[in-house]
């Protein structure tokens, strides 16, 4: 077997200290083989607390960093929406990478603080001018009539920043990001990792460490890990 081969098939023994190199390791692999669109998708799991028993939700989202030297995972979304509005009642999350066809799962668990403003704008320059305009024009999460009204909506914000066909790269020109739109980092506090194996013999170690807040980041202990039955 390659090394490339344990790589993906086996957990190293003993386990290392540290998860995130793994998980780095499988998610750099996923993209290189673009066997999918979209191989850093992660499910995100939250708490809704507005009714009256809390209610867990879920939903896709991208990971657009993956930072092994803080410990942390980031991605981008309507602070108005349902997962943001839920973040700031309850601000801890678990985000789960699945790669079906490399047998691959990560859960990752920890508390969730909004990412440094200057990184918010710096990825949201990045954007397609259109998913720019999108980002003014939809308010995420609300219900509205028809699509009609979505599309006016958004024809009133190209009227507003003075565009009139985002496609066009001629009119390529910068547009603030909203107040109301930006990042989120879910800081590891948990991470498991599985292997999928033959007769359900599944690889599988769990990492745990403290977080101490301090400001807007977390001071980390040492991780501690275990193999668990599958």
């Amino acid at each position: 077997m390659s090394e490339d081969e344990l790589f993906l098939k086996r957990l190293p023994e003993p386990l290392p200290e540290d998860p995130l190199a793994i998980l780095a390791g499988w998610l750099a692999h996923a993209i290189a083989l673009g066997h999918t669109p979209n191989p850093n998708a992660m499910t995100l799991a939250t708490v809704d607390t507005n009714g009256s028993r809390p209610d867990p939700d879920a939903r896709i989202v991208l990971c657009k960093d993956l930072d092994t030297q803080a410990g942390r995972v980031v991605f981008f979304t309507n602070y108005h929406s349902a997962k943001g509005r839920q973040l700031e009642k309850l601000a801890r999350a678990v985000a789960v990478f699945h790669w079906d066809h490399l047998d691959l799962q990560a859960r990752l668990r920890g508390p969730v603080t909004r990412t440094p403003a200057a990184e918010s704008d710096s990825y949201f320059s990045s954007r397609p001018l259109l998913s720019r305009l999108s980002a003014w024009a939809s308010k995420q999460s609300q219900p509205v009539k028809d699509r009609a009204v979505l599309r006016q909506q958004l024809e009133d914000i190209k009227a507003r920043f003075g565009v009139t066909d985002p496609l066009d790269p001629t009119q390529e020109k910068p547009i603030p990001r909203p107040a109301h739109w930006g990042g989120f980092q879910l800081w590891a506090e948990e991470v498991e990792l599985w292997i999928g194996q033959r007769g359900r013999l599944h690889e599988r170690a769990r990492w745990r460490r403290s977080l101490q807040p301090d400001n807007d980041e977390f001071v980390a202990g040492s991780w501690q890990v275990r193999r668990l039955q599958p």
